[in-house]
């Protein structure tokens, strides 16, 4: 039934909208003041990383000054700011702690790229991606940072030229391979399904263990409903790279997908119990994935744990009260709860 696949859309951690808060008083103001914004981006695939916390301090003493969320977009904005240092800091659950330090004392306006990398890419990650290529050619360099700090502004013109600017850095060095990841997540955001996966298979092409890169095209190909591709890429992917929650969730949602498309619930076990193994494994690195707990619930309820699949639910509700598939939950769970208390099957 339908609702019983509200996950099946599911892309990654929605973001609820930026959100400012100051939490050691307000800023004092000044004759001039100034902004910073950015955005922060998952550094396997390139997404960008939603409602994540964005924390700004102050880069001599260190205590904290303000924290906003990122938007969907993963982009956040501090204004009003007095002339300074400041250090603006990332903490995410399973990946490194990330900051940049910004000097806001000779221009009005600074931006911040962040990156978020996996806590285990220390020892595990072998991929090039990310990494310095001391053999990129200046100009295509150019065009690179050129294209980064558009994707940083958003909306789609801004996307569309950074688009642009990553085909010319590519084109003046074709072994570019962080400047393929990126021209393949820019036509991502603007839902140039093709074009995103002709750009990701030729950075896989350009460096085989790209696992970013592998997990982006699963994005794709579930998007598309090529299950046995989203399946071979994502193996392909965490066999490089396993401590990736994302990775883990999309493998859960392949084999969700077999399993939903048996009626049969002898024939689906199989499929259903790699799918319930895969959800484990990401929320074992990430208890606060939302979308996993939305996804167990929707296993557990396939296999009549009506009570376990309500607890997962609730879960879902608490950590994303107002997401994009909050309304149809709370809609499934009312319609349990009243098949209990009359006694129906809910399965």
């Amino acid at each position: 039934m339908k609702s019983t696949r509200v996950v099946l859309l599911l892309l990654s951690i929605i973001g609820i909208g930026v959100c400012q808060f100051v939490i050691l008083g307000q800023v004092q103001t000044s004759p001039t003041t100034v902004e910073i914004h950015g955005q922060v981006r998952f550094a396997e695939g390139g997404a960008p990383a939603a409602n994540v916390v964005v924390r700004l301090e102050s880069y001599e003493g260190g205590g904290s000054i303000s924290e906003a969320f990122t938007d969907r977009l993963g982009k956040f904005r501090f204004t009003g700011l007095p002339p300074a240092q400041y250090s603006v800091r990332v903490r995410q659950t399973g990946y490194r702690d990330t900051q940049q330090t910004i000097d806001m004392t000779i221009t009005t306006s600074g931006l911040v790229m962040l990156q978020l990398l996996p806590e285990a890419s220390r020892s595990t990650s072998t991929s090039t991606v990310g990494t310095i290529d001391a053999n990129v050619p200046p100009a295509a360099q150019k065009e690179f940072d050129k294209g980064t700090a558009a994707l940083a502004e958003g909306g789609k013109d801004k996307i569309a030229f950074a688009a642009r600017c990553f085909e010319k850095a590519v084109s003046i060095y074709p072994k570019f391979v962080e400047a393929r990841l990126k021209l393949g997540t820019a036509y991502m955001d603007l839902e140039q399904w093709d074009k995103a996966q002709q750009a990701l298979l030729a950075t896989v092409e350009a460096d085989p263990k790209a696992f970013n890169a592998l997990f982006a095209l699963s994005e794709i190909y579930l998007r598309q409903n090529k299950i046995a591709e989203a399946e071979k890429v994502l193996v392909q992917g965490l066999a490089i790279q396993d401590q990736s929650y994302l990775g883990h969730l999309n493998l859960a949602r392949v084999y969700w997908e077999k399993a939903h498309a048996i009626k049969d619930l002898a024939q689906a076990r199989p499929a259903l119990e790699k799918s319930y193994e895969e959800v484990k494994r990401a929320l074992t690195l990430n208890p606060d994935l939302a979308g996993a707990h939305l996804l167990k619930g929707n296993l557990l309820l396939r296999v009549s744990r009506t009570a376990d699949a309500l607890v997962e639910f609730n879960e879902y509700l608490r950590l994303e009260p107002n997401g994009p598939f909050a309304a149809e939950t709370r809609t499934l769970m009312d319609k349990i709860k009243k098949a209990t208390a009359a006694g129906r099957p809910t399965g």
